[in-house]
């Protein structure tokens, strides 16, 4: 199985800020709180290996969720967060006033999206993909977790699911939860979205 894994809670999560690629941007204690939780969900799996997201909300949960299994996170620049070109550090409300809803025109690959030298979701989602690629090439019928973000999480629903633009920009994936994908013969099925601790469910994400 391939276990994707967003990152916990982080400070822009609470403070509404596009961080994207932003370094310094580290979890909250309820983050913290998440990442050591869906450790504990996770123990009874067998893990063969723990791929990251370099940036540090992304890193850290990884790290978490690995100190108690004898594995070492393996950072690959295919998981990072999208680049927000000349959004990052914007406030969301501020953003969605000043250019309208910025995350559908996303999804959309609206023109604007480029102009703001932000990552195209196509761009995304190639860089997803290749990774699962790898990763079911080195470890066939192995379990591994792909602690990232977001978007790059929905890039690989929309090729599982190949949801439309409005699905996409409607749906939520929790900080701390898993998607879980299978892979048989080349052809994907999701066993899993938003899984995690079952009091997390009537909690705000």
């Amino acid at each position: 199985m391939i276990i994707f894994l967003r990152h916990a809670q982080a400070e822009n999560n609470t403070k509404r800020i596009l961080a994207g690629r932003t370094e310094g941007v580290p979890l909250t204690k309820t983050g913290i709180e998440q990442a050591e939780r869906i450790s504990e969900y996770l123990k009874p799996l067998d893990i063969s290996a723990i791929y990251s997201s370099p940036i540090e909300r992304a890193s850290h949960t990884a790290e978490i969720v690995a100190k108690n299994r004898s594995l070492e996170v393996v950072l690959d620049e295919r998981l990072t967060e999208i680049d927000m070109g000349k959004f990052t550090r914007m406030n969301y409300d501020d953003m969605f006033a000043k250019y309208g809803n910025i995350f559908l025109k996303f999804y959309e690959n609206d023109p604007v999206i480029s102009e703001h030298e932000v990552e195209t979701f196509p761009d995304v989602q190639k860089r997803v993909l290749d990774m699962v690629d790898h990763v079911l090439k080195k470890h066939k019928n192995e379990n591994v977790i792909l602690v990232t973000h977001m978007d790059p999480i929905k890039s690989m629903l929309a090729k599982v699911m190949n949801l439309l633009p409005e699905t996409l920009f409607e749906l939520i994936i929790a900080n701390a939860s898993l998607t879980i994908i299978k892979e048989q013969d080349k052809i994907f099925s999701l066993s899993a979205i938003n899984a995690m601790n079952i009091d997390r469910y009537y909690q705000t994400w």
